[in-house]
């Protein structure tokens, strides 16, 4: 799917008007409308656009990926992962299509503009569950890495546990505050998305450091023969592992999700039509850092690959080094959640202030509020850190329920309700089948946990 200008046929006998967009004109205006936060700067890169909306996708998910692996097997795995990139962009391009008929310069406004003000409300309420969800998540990995954490009596050594011992000074709070104050404090408080290209960049350095690590250490297994080829096919035995390979979909849609970003990117870019060519781009380079992950993560540790792989490197991997490898694996990816945190928190804090302060001027324009908003959502995010205890729910609940909505029930439900009527007789095939794949996927994810916790609870 790419992104063009469309310029539909009037079809014989049709009653409609049919809107028709100018070709010369961007695919996301520049002028500002009510729902523009940012300021009038338009002279980001391509390569910067790039490495922010990769970071944007590239977070927590990848860490998931290999367990879906041992789901849905190696073929259909990769299958899947390349299914999902094209779909993710099909998806984004409703998004900008329809922004550029309405000449609509956020989400929100396209949500405002083909369902009134509750659709907006509903989006701006999405990216909050959704990317404060993330953003919890993120934090309790980075506390996992550096402090440890314990699981039913067992405790797992943090990074700095390991290096100098247990004292107050790399207990998980204070870890966590100071990672606050230091890194993320400074790095939120950046007023344009393109002022973060920089630390974006060294993230995906450090993502492809991560999975230059685990090549290394699979070539390495592969060739002193302690690896066995891992499993191609899912295993599906009977109804209940049939269910089962649909709970990986969360997983996959929380791996792509960067919509909400999409806009704030184009906004800044110097020329706006090439962000078709930024998403795709990054959807592909991506989509190659998770087939690769996947893959070598799950030979690495077979069927033993657990929900979170990073976990999986906290022993003796059976190489020389071993112990420095799995630190290097972990610092590099803890390294890299705290430079993908500020990108997730840029869209957040401007759908926070759409969401309460609507009327007001926009949000870089107001120091005092800019800094509220802030300030406030680090608390939060901080705080919830602390108390939420596991991860994989809170990556099952926003991966079932916001993140699917942001991801592609949304963009489908534009397309579909067509106010501008642009939609071909494809595009209107390819929403249906994006929301009743999302919605029975969900379905099926929420009767599985059900049956879970009540077999618990037996």
């Amino acid at each position: 799917m790419t992104v063009e200008d469309i310029t539909p046929n009037k079809e014989k006998g049709s009653g409609r008007s049919k809107h028709v967009a100018d070709e010369k004109a961007p695919l996301l205006p520049k002028q500002q409308d009510e729902d523009a936060v940012h300021d009038e700067f338009n002279g980001a890169s391509f390569i910067g656009a790039v490495f922010n909306l990769s970071t944007t996708i590239v977070g927590a998910g990848i860490m998931a990926l290999p367990a879906t692996m041992k789901v849905l097997g190696l073929i259909l795995g990769v299958a899947l992962i390349i299914f999902m990139a094209f779909l993710t962009d099909a998806s984004i391009e409703f998004l900008i299509r329809f922004s550029k008929a309405g000449k609509i310069t956020s989400y929100g406004g396209l949500m405002g503009d083909a369902f009134g003000k509750y659709g907006k409300i509903m989006l701006q309420i999405c990216v909050l569950v959704n990317n404060i969800g993330v953003l919890i998540v993120y934090m309790i990995i980075i506390g996992d890495v550096l402090s440890g954490t314990s699981s039913s009596g067992v405790h797992h050594a943090g990074v700095l546990e390991g290096w100098f011992g247990q004292h107050w000074w790399n207990g998980r709070t204070f870890v966590l505050l100071i990672s606050t104050i230091g890194i993320f404090s400074p790095l939120a408080c950046f007023k344009r998305i393109d002022s973060l290209r920089f630390s974006s960049a060294l993230s995906v350095a450090l993502a492809v450091a991560f999975l230059v690590i685990i090549l290394a250490i699979a070539i390495f297994k592969l060739i002193s023969g302690t690896v066995v080829m891992p499993r191609l096919l899912p295993d599906v035995t009977d109804l209940t592992s049939f269910w089962k390979l649909f709970t990986v979909f969360p997983v996959l849609v929380t791996a792509f999700i960067c919509h909400y970003n999409v806009h704030n990117i184009a906004n800044e870019l110097k020329d706006t039509t090439q962000i078709g060519a930024v998403v795709r781009t990054s959807l592909a380079s991506c989509s190659i850092v998770y087939i690769m992950t996947s893959f070598f993560g799950f030979l690495l540790f077979g069927d033993a690959t657990l929900s979170d792989v990073l976990a999986n490197f906290d022993t003796d991997l059976g190489i020389p080094y071993s112990y420095l490898l799995n630190d290097a694996v972990r610092v590099s990816y803890a390294a890299h959640l705290m430079l993908v945190f500020p990108i997730v928190f840029y869209p957040l804090r401007i759908n926070i202030d759409g969401l309460f302060f609507p009327s007001a001027s926009p949000l870089p324009q107001s120091t005092k509020r800019f800094a509220f908003i802030t300030s406030g959502l680090l608390i939060l995010i901080f705080l919830g850190a602390n108390f939420i205890p596991s991860i994989w729910v809170a990556f099952q609940f926003t991966g079932a329920t916001a993140a699917v909505c942001l991801g592609f029930i949304f963009p489908a439900a534009v397309t579909l309700r067509d106010r501008h009527v642009i939609s071909r007789k494809e595009d209107r095939m390819l929403a249906i089948v994006m929301i009743v794949l999302s919605v029975f996927s969900n379905m099926v994810l929420v009767y599985g946990n059900a049956i879970s916790l009540l077999k618990k609870n037996q």
